[in-house]
């Protein structure tokens, strides 16, 4: 590839990714309130506090910590995959973890088929939110993140210069010594109750559909979700679960106990969100991958049917290893 057609694939996938920055930025960066935040702010590659720069390709390493007071998280530099994403368990009134270190995911690693990011990285730090985007000659990443114990508080989009789509896999953590405080997939038996039911949203009614969320037996509050936009999930003929609906007929489920993976759209996102945000009934995210607008905000107008504690071990998606 040569150096002119290098950079106008680079400055495409780049303006694919800050084509979203409207859309996505509302939808992951509404924590579930303020108060989740308080104190929080990133250090990375040597930054700290407002700042805006591009660190240079040989200052970055093979690997980095984003390290916050409420998250922390290791970025792959090559694939800008991360590693040991964990909510510190600093203390907050929206605390999740009973003031527990808690590891979330042991990995969200893109599969760019070969392809490298080796540029400078970019990044942008204000109050509780980091962004970093780093190019390559054929993809392009772009990390999201927020620094608050609930909420919306991580996506990665990606942006490849063929266009095609991107998997990523997503690989809950497994505590050594604790296994309370390993991770799991399962489907919320809450929603799976009100399957149908048309609950209150905004100025009209959305129907509840089954939800996948995952949490841990060691902290009541905690619940999370997958959040995608122009991403859909694959299933896996190796975890096949029978859920029992409200009916007592049983509904088919091909979700791991430990992983997902996700198709993701060129100028597509995968999110994470926390808490209320995991547990609400909305409608899906608008399928947008250039100039979009952010029309996804829910503001607290939605239903919120919340998650069980504990699991029962028939809602848990297996098999889990």
């Amino acid at each position: 590839m040569s150096h002119l057609s290098h950079s106008t694939s680079s400055r495409a996938t780049r303006t694919l990714l800050l084509g979203l920055a409207l859309a996505l930025t509302g939808g992951m960066a509404a924590a579930a309130s303020s108060k989740g935040c308080d104190g929080g702010g990133f250090r990375v590659l040597g930054l700290s506090g407002k700042t805006s720069t591009t660190v240079p390709a040989a200052q970055v390493g093979t690997s980095f910590l984003v390290q916050g007071k409420y998250v922390q998280f290791e970025v792959d530099a090559a694939t800008f995959g991360i590693r040991n994403y964990v909510l510190t368990g600093a203390a907050n009134p929206l605390d999740m973890t009973g003031g527990v270190p808690t590891p979330i995911f042991a990995a969200k690693t893109p599969d760019h088929r070969g392809a490298t990011l080796t540029s400078g990285v970019d990044v942008d730090l204000k109050d509780t939110d980091i962004e970093l985007i780093r190019e390559g000659a054929q993809v392009t990443m772009k990390l999201q993140a927020k620094d608050c114990a609930n909420g919306g508080v991580f996506q990665m989009e990606v942006a490849r210069a063929d266009g095609t789509a991107t998997v990523f896999t997503h690989t809950l953590a497994t505590h050594p010594s604790n296994p309370a405080l390993s991770a799991f997939y399962f489907d919320n038996r809450k929603f799976r109750d009100r399957e149908g039911d048309a609950v209150p949203y905004k100025d009209t009614t959305v129907v509840v559909t089954p939800r996948i969320n995952f949490g841990n037996d060691y902290s009541s509050r905690l619940v999370g979700r997958d959040s995608p936009q122009v991403a859909t999930r694959l299933t896996d003929a190796a975890c096949v679960n029978q859920i029992v609906k409200r009916d007592g007929t049983l509904a088919t489920v091909a979700h791991c106990g430990l992983t997902s993976r996700w198709e993701v759209s060129s100028g597509g996102r995968m999110g994470m969100v926390f808490g209320e945000d995991a547990t609400e009934v909305a409608p899906p995210a608008t399928i947008c991958t250039h100039k979009c607008q952010a029309q996804n905000q829910v503001k607290g107008q939605s239903t919120v049917l919340g998650s069980p504690f504990p699991v029962a071990p028939a809602d848990r998606l297996a098999p889990r290893l």
